[in-house]
């Protein structure tokens, strides 16, 4: 007869399940999930003042149109150590008559390149690479967390409601996003995983109920590497 910690399986070794306590914030409105974000992450790491973040916004001129490079400045003005990882040094101009980006391109496309092109001086630290899943698990490990681009119409959240009803940004209490053909650019924040199982831990700002989201390793990466998503991931450390 087999004990119930036979049954169980082998024990879990260090670094095998992470599961961080980054705290959940949720957006106000459709255009503001990378602010969400970023709050999540600062009150995380004990930075966040809601009065300097308010500044921040205003210095860095922060309003409706928010690319992952904005995220980074963010974090350098609130001297927080971080590494954005992209496929793309500015912006993709194949982008162009995506509906996603058609609406703000024009504008957006001087200001984000001007961005990318000033981060060094600015000590902004941006790098092209590819970033594997061990990578982001080993970052987690260290207690560190990550913002990350994802193509919400393609992650899918195995603790929230099934089947999937609702999308991201309708009434209070509908949860989880509509698979849509359409490119959704949405930010997440990581904040662990479980290799036994298989799955990655994160919250979602577009709700705060019902917490923490988990979904599988093949779901995250369809959803991190979807076109329109360059692979963006902020990097972001503990010890800032």
């Amino acid at each position: 007869m087999r004990t119930e910690a036979e049954a169980a399986g082998p024990p879990l070794e260090p670094g095998d399940f992470v599961q961080l306590p980054v705290p959940i914030i949720q957006q106000l409105y459709h255009w503001d999930c990378g602010l969400a974000c970023s709050k999540m992450v600062l009150r995380y790491l004990g930075h966040l003042d809601d009065g300097e973040f308010e500044s921040a916004l205003r210095e860095l001129r922060l309003t409706r149109s928010i690319w992952t490079i904005d995220l980074a400045y963010l974090m350098r003005h609130f001297g927080v150590r971080h590494r954005f990882c992209t496929q793309t040094l500015g912006v993709d101009k194949g982008y162009k008559n995506q509906s996603f980006y058609r609406k703000h391109f024009d504008t957006e496309e001087t200001r984000v390149n001007q961005l990318f092109a000033q981060a060094k001086a600015c000590k902004v630290l941006v790098e092209k690479c590819t970033v594997s899943v061990q990578d982001i698990q080993e970052h987690l490990a260290q207690g560190h967390v990550a913002i990350v681009l994802v193509n919400s119409g393609v992650l899918h959240c195995d603790l929230c409601s099934s089947p999937v009803k609702y999308c991201c940004f309708a009434p209070s209490g509908h949860r989880c996003f509509c698979r849509t053909p359409d490119y959704q650019g949405h930010f997440v924040v990581l904040r662990g995983y479980n290799r036994a199982t298989g799955c990655i831990f994160y919250n979602n700002p577009a709700y705060a109920d019902p917490g923490m989201c988990s979904t599988s390793i093949s779901n995250f990466e369809e959803a991190r590497t979807s076109y329109g998503t360059d692979e963006d991931i902020l990097f972001v450390y503990l010890d800032s």
